[in-house]
């Protein structure tokens, strides 16, 4: 990657993977795209249709994968545990299928277990799922949630514990959504926030940092709740974006938009991202 930070966002893919997922992608002047390879909110895992892959692949957009929202890799259900490892896997090779470069998946709850044992059992069924996966093909992107609940990983300093339990495994890297860490605590909305974040994002996990859900959010900082919203309408504010994308951390890091609305909505916050990546000057003192 270079040090320009490629501005998309997630995209339908009415009409097919290629079809459905370029026409929307070039509708909102996305530069790389994420996408869904089965129902986000179900168990069914999509065969995927190997012409529209072949497109998408040779197009040369630069994809992501996000797994299904009901994966939960600490969930003390035998059932969802295993369903959530055949739905990681599904995506990972989707992924590989489509030249996507990652495949982001939540990083899930203990929800009534122990923590302890959510952790060990994490790293029973994740590293092996991690194994699988080619020597070229996609990252597994662990992103931190908005803390609320029994969470297993919401602070960026949740992430180390997480990593560890995974072995620092080189195919575990990190999605960093903005309206994620806001509601954990972590302070976007001012200068020193932003760079006290990434600072100890880069120490703990260095060169990890793969992809950025770039999200405003509806509720304060430390609210503990995920509702994204459009970039400058929400409580972290555009300039933050500014601040986050002149970060050596985020250099040649994707954003992606998971913000409300539809075309029209999506196109302004890319247009503002776009924006605000091509006026703010480098910055000497931030690292």
């Amino acid at each position: 990657m270079t040090s320009l930070s490629l501005i998309g966002g997630h995209v339908s893919v009415t009409g097919g993977l290629a079809k459905g997922g370029l026409q929307y992608a070039s509708d909102i002047g996305a530069e790389m795209i994420q996408v869904f390879v089965s129902n986000p909110r179900g168990w069914t895992l999509a065969a995927g249709d190997p012409g529209q892959d072949a497109k998408l692949r040779e197009s040369g957009m630069l994809s992501f994968v996000h797994t299904p929202y009901l994966v939960n890799m600490g969930s003390p259900s035998a059932d969802t545990l295993e369903k959530s490892v055949a739905t990681v896997r599904h995506s990972l090779q989707r992924a590989y299928a489509i030249g996507a470069v990652g495949s982001v998946v939540h990083t899930g709850s203990a929800v009534s277990q122990p923590r302890d044992d959510a952790m060990r059992q994490l790293r029973d069924r994740l590293l092996p799922l991690l194994e699988e996966i080619p020597e070229d093909g996609p990252d597994l992107l662990l992103e931190p949630m908005a803390g609320q609940g029994a969470m297993l990983c919401a602070t960026v300093q949740d992430l180390e514990p997480y990593l560890a339990a995974l072995d620092w495994h080189p195919k575990a890297g990190v999605c960093l959504d903005t309206c994620h860490a806001f509601a954990a605590g972590h302070d976007l909305s001012t200068p020193d926030g932003v760079k006290e974040t990434l600072d100890a994002l880069h120490a703990i996990a260095p060169g990890r940092l793969k992809l950025v859900h770039a999200n405003d959010s509806k509720d304060v900082c430390g609210s503990k709740k995920d509702r994204h919203e459009n970039i400058g309408a929400g409580h972290i504010g555009a300039q933050s974006f500014a601040d986050l994308m002149r970060h050596p951390a985020v250099a040649g890091v994707p954003l992606c938009i998971e913000t409300p609305g539809g075309a029209d909505k999506h196109r302004e916050d890319i247009e503002t991202l776009k924006k605000l990546r091509d006026t703010c000057p480098a910055d000497d003192d931030q690292g």
